[in-house]
């Protein structure tokens, strides 16, 4: 069975879990990271040095990274569907999956930070609103892209969706006026109709 260790109110543990959901998958979730703890412990440093979450472990693979899992569960699993077969389409998957990680959870993370994991009198209301900015900018590089296609990765939901999916989430979830963004607006609303992003994303953000 694939295991997964990961917190659930994680992002990048979403990805995983949404992942595992959508292609139908048995798998048991173990808790790590944030205030499970875990991830200092020799086991789970022999699994990932970094003691970063989410791992898995698939038939004596161990596989960490976020994007990279999503990548082998959509191959393994997934090819066709989640898997663009084409090398073209792949890409075009690829470089959103890239995007997410490279500038936009960087951007965004700050800001989900101050306002949801720091209390009041602790935030940094310019640093809230460098991230916010920072953010709204990149998502409508996003919308724009949606605007010509439905998914991400072209006319259904493929693995180049799910990092920004994952981060979606936050993004619509904050008390933060967004401004109007009507193709990632009505993507997302098709994903929160989706079973498998509703057990694997959808959870409280803490």
């Amino acid at each position: 069975m694939l295991r997964i260790w990961g917190r659930r109110n994680s992002t990048n543990v979403r990805k995983a879990l949404w992942c595992a959901e959508e292609l139908g998958l048995d798998y048991e979730q173990i808790d790590a990271g944030g205030a499970f703890g875990v991830v200092n412990d020799p086991a789970f440093r022999a699994l990932n040095p970094n003691g970063l979450v989410p791992v898995i472990e698939s038939d004596g693979a161990v596989i960490w990274e976020s994007n990279t899992i999503v990548r082998y569960l959509s191959a393994r699993y997934g090819a066709g569907r989640l898997w663009p077969e084409a090398p073209a389409a792949r890409a075009q998957a690829d470089k959103w999956m890239d995007w997410v990680t490279g500038s936009l959870q960087p951007a965004f993370g700050p800001m989900f930070v101050g306002l949801v994991r720091t209390p009041p009198e602790k935030r940094d209301p310019a640093a809230i609103d460098r991230s916010f900015e920072a953010s709204a900018r990149l998502m409508a590089i996003a919308d724009a892209a949606l605007a010509k296609d439905a998914y991400l990765g072209g006319d259904h939901l493929t693995m180049g969706d799910i990092p920004l999916g994952s981060v979606a989430y936050g993004w619509f979830g904050l008390p933060i006026e967004r401004p109007a963004m009507p193709h990632l607006e009505a993507w997302y609303k098709g994903l929160t109709e989706r079973p498998a992003y509703r057990l694997g994303v959808m959870t409280p953000l803490t």
